[in-house]
């Protein structure tokens, strides 16, 4: 198993980005709220596939637990039960910890399998920690590290249901994002330790420190992203998701912070990419982040001018987090001292 541990980094690593992608999704296509509690939806460890399961009707049966949508409200079955020809409120307790009472499918089922990504994600993860704890005679950094990656998975599990009950609160939602960002880069870590510390690398002190700032300003820009998506929100909620063409009405001093940010961004890392070259460095992430960079501009682009295009949400959320992932990853490559 210690043979294969790189592999199950990797897939390990790979399923955190899915998680992203389908968060991206999510957001992309509005169903944050698809599934109104946690861990189940409605109710249902299976979502619900017609409004007729989560509507109170006469003569139907409801187990413990189960939420419908009564006068723009939801209601929760306080124990197993059979209708009668009216509603009894004494068998139902109302839903108080948000007042999002609306059941489209398409949203419910979005939701439903991002968070079947993240479940199944815990797998790879087990199996990380399981298979890091051989290590710890021989290298104890490598199973702290993936011990560490797994509490923050734990830890983004409960920011996942603190986001459904506070009705994505946009803080939470921001908060669970760099948490995501830090588990890449912790899996990362255990990665270039049991692949590269051997590896010697050019160090180039300009080209370093460039790539540091790099890093930094990515955060910012992710973090910034996130709050304009917030400002994005809010204009779904009052002008309706039909309405892309409002999404961008009247932009906060966010939005243009975020989109001019771009600028320093692109001179710093192609500054980056000319050290490389000149000094023949011989760092080929660099190409790669240059790449991913330009897709993050072009999707920005689009997004703007062209009323959020399919899949240019999800592309630019999922390509920002690859981008950090593979500065982050040179950043190690190009310390002067590697991790031991």
């Amino acid at each position: 198993m210690k043979k294969r541990f790189s592999l199950i980094v990797k897939i390990t690593l790979i399923s955190v980005y899915l998680i992203f992608l389908a968060g991206a999704v999510v957001r992309m296509t509005g169903s944050g709220m698809g599934c109104p509690d946690w861990p189940k939806c409605f109710g249902y460890y299976i979502p619900p596939t017609s409004e007729e399961q989560i509507t109170w009707q006469p003569n139907k049966e409801f187990k413990k637990g189960m939420i419908i949508v009564k006068n723009e409200a939801l209601f929760v079955a306080e124990n197993d039960l059979k209708t009668s020809s009216e509603f009894k409120p004494n068998n139902w307790k109302k839903y108080t910890k948000h007042n999002y009472a609306k059941f489209n499918k398409y949203h419910t089922w979005t939701e439903y399998i991002n968070r079947l990504s993240s479940a199944l994600a815990g797998i790879p993860f087990l199996l990380l920690i399981f298979v890091s704890a051989k290590f710890w005679r021989e290298n104890k950094t490598i199973p702290l590290l993936a011990f560490c990656a797994f509490f923050l998975m734990l830890f983004e599990a409960w920011l996942g249901k603190t986001v459904v009950d506070t009705n994505l609160k946009p803080t939470i939602i921001t908060i669970h994002m760099v948490i995501g960002l830090i588990i890449v880069a912790l899996l990362l870590m255990v990665l270039y330790i049991i692949t590269e510390k051997k590896t010697t690398y050019k160090y180039h002190s300009l080209f370093n420190k460039l790539l540091i700032v790099s890093v930094v300003f990515t955060l910012i820009q992710i973090a910034m992203g996130t709050q304009v998506r917030q400002f994005i929100d809010e204009q779904v909620k009052l002008y309706g998701f039909e309405n892309k063409h409002y999404s961008l009405l009247n932009p906060s001093f966010k939005f243009y912070f975020h989109r001019s940010f771009t600028i320093a961004i692109v001179l710093v890392n192609f500054g980056m990419l000319y050290l490389n070259q000149i000094k023949s460095l011989g760092y080929k992430l660099v190409n790669w982040i240059i790449f991913l960079i330009f897709l993050e501009t072009i999707t920005g682009i689009l997004m703007y001018y062209a009323e959020f295009p399919l899949g240019t949400q999800a592309t630019h959320l999922l390509a920002g987090a690859v981008l950090f992932g593979l500065q982050f990853y040179l950043w190690l490559q190009s310390r002067k001292i590697a991790i031991n």
